[in-house]
């Protein structure tokens, strides 16, 4: 996310909730996944409302189903990132992640 000569976020984020599947490893390479809703998605990155606690760096693969009633036609934003921030106290526990890369896709197809 870019930020401005205050260090406050720059860019516009759009609160958005939809549907979300997570994907880490753990410190040890194990293979963990969580399913959630995006609170808002910028250019540059999205929150994620999951029940989980990452540390900060930790790379991540990202699933988010568009809806169709914009698209007109199934598409999931598939992407890779990684955690830049980790609310503390919240209600709803998240991740804030910038994107690395994105790709759209069909539902089980390709780019």
């Amino acid at each position: 996310m870019r930020t401005n000569i205050n260090g406050i976020r720059a860019g516009i984020r759009i609160p958005v909730q939809l549907p979300v599947l997570v994907q880490w490893k753990t410190p040890a390479g194990a293979r963990r996944e969580a399913r959630g809703k995006t609170g808002n998605i910028s250019a540059n990155g999205l929150f994620i409302m999951a029940p989980v606690r990452l540390r900060h760096d930790t790379p991540i693969t990202f699933m988010v189903e568009l809806p169709t009633g914009i698209t007109k036609t199934p598409i999931q934003l598939h992407g890779q990132g990684r955690v830049v921030r980790q609310p503390l106290g919240r209600v709803s526990p998240g991740i804030g992640a910038i994107i690395d890369r994105y790709e759209l896709r069909s539902p089980g197809g390709e780019a």
